[in-house]
């Protein structure tokens, strides 16, 4: 555990733009969370507007609040929300500095760096507090290239991808990850996001902060010391945006480079379009194409894990039913039943790749 924290958000707690938010609100071994500031969402529990489940962290209408509010002095501000482009807001900018002049220190996760900003740098020099910038690019030295190596990793790796971004991936991956565990058998996940970092896994890096031709490397070389060190049964890794969003493909990494041979699917049955690129047109590819593509590229999708949004609960189980049937493999709804539908071919997965 590093410290207690703040969560800013500038009014996007109850948007998918508050994702890393929703990360850090469901759970974290890394930064213990006293609260959340989010003026539209000020007095509730931010578990209750998240998912309906009450965590004992309050919303705050501002970090002056908080302050006052709080039984104890949070040691962080972390930033979060997940802008258009990673630039700060006005409002988000002026959080940072009045958490500063508060004596807390910033933790960043978006792609412009806090530590750049003038006014930011000062005021943290000034009274004396840190400055940790998530995505700061690290030197090239530092990163690894792809050797193969991840292609003989004992523990079978099983990719958790998406049909769109701002899906829920990363929470799917850590649910599976947790699930297996309690299930007996060992299991860890990779994260390739900030918001993994920011939640505590041990093992990944940030995929969009890296240079493309380091991310295979990045990737083999999180999986090759998560087998090593933790000698898992079984390793999860969180997917990044989609295989064929065009505005940043993403995917085919996760099963190529780690030798992943299985995959959860994500998907939200209510968007018809790439989140975002709706003015463009840009329709996302039928499940059964994204199954077959998967399935080309040598790994076979075990289930789904559906995200809800934009249907009532008897909606959402008809899609489930529906989706099971057509597709004939086990359809899961993280939020509101938990993956452990998913638990019987996972199981099955994983002893067939000890046999091979």
């Amino acid at each position: 555990m590093d410290g207690t924290a703040l969560v800013l958000c500038d009014g996007y707690f109850g948007t998918l733009n508050g994702k890393t938010a929703h990360g850090l609100v469901r759970g974290s071994s890394r930064f213990r969370i006293l609260g959340v500031i989010d003026p539209p969402t000020a007095g509730r529990d931010a578990g209750e507007i998240l998912d309906g489940r009450p965590r004992g962290i309050r919303v705050f209408g501002s970090i002056a609040e908080a302050l006052d509010r709080l039984p104890e002095r949070p040691d962080f501000a972390i930033v979060g929300v997940a802008t258009a482009g990673g630039v700060f807001t006005p409002g988000l900018e002026a959080a940072l500095l009045e958490a500063i002049e508060h004596g807390l220190s910033i933790v960043n996760g978006l792609h412009h760096l806090a530590a750049d900003q003038p006014r930011l740098a000062e005021a943290a020099r000034r009274r004396g507090v840190t400055i940790i910038d998530v995505r700061r690019p690290r030197r090239p030295g530092d990163l690894h290239f792809w050797t193969g190596e991840a292609l003989g990793v004992r523990p079978p790796r099983i990719a958790v991808l998406g049909t769109d971004c701002a899906l829920g991936k990363r929470t799917t991956a850590r649910m599976l990850a947790e699930a297996v565990q309690s299930a007996g058998m060992r299991s860890a996940w990779v994260f390739t996001g900030q918001t993994g970092w920011l939640q505590g896994a041990p093992f990944g890096f940030v995929l969009d902060a890296t240079p493309n031709d380091f991310v295979s490397g990045e990737l083999e070389y999180a999986v090759v010391s998560c087998a090593r060190e933790l000698q898992p049964d079984v390793i999860f890794l969180e997917g990044q945006s989609a295989l064929r969003n065009p505005s940043g493909p993403c995917g085919s990494e996760l099963i190529l480079s780690t030798g992943a041979r299985g995959v959860v699917l994500q998907h939200a049955p209510a968007r018809r379009f790439f989140d975002g690129l709706e003015e463009r047109g840009c329709a996302i590819p039928p499940l059964s194409e994204e199954i077959a593509l998967i399935r080309l590229y040598g790994a076979r999708t075990l289930g789904l894990a559906l995200n809800g949004e934009g249907l009532d609960p008897a909606a959402l189980g008809a899609e489930r039913d529906r989706l099971e049937r057509e597709l004939s493999i086990p359809v899961a709804l993280p939020l509101e039943e938990g993956v452990g539908r998913l638990l019987p071919a996972i199981r099955e997965f994983v002893e067939a790749e000890a046999r091979r």
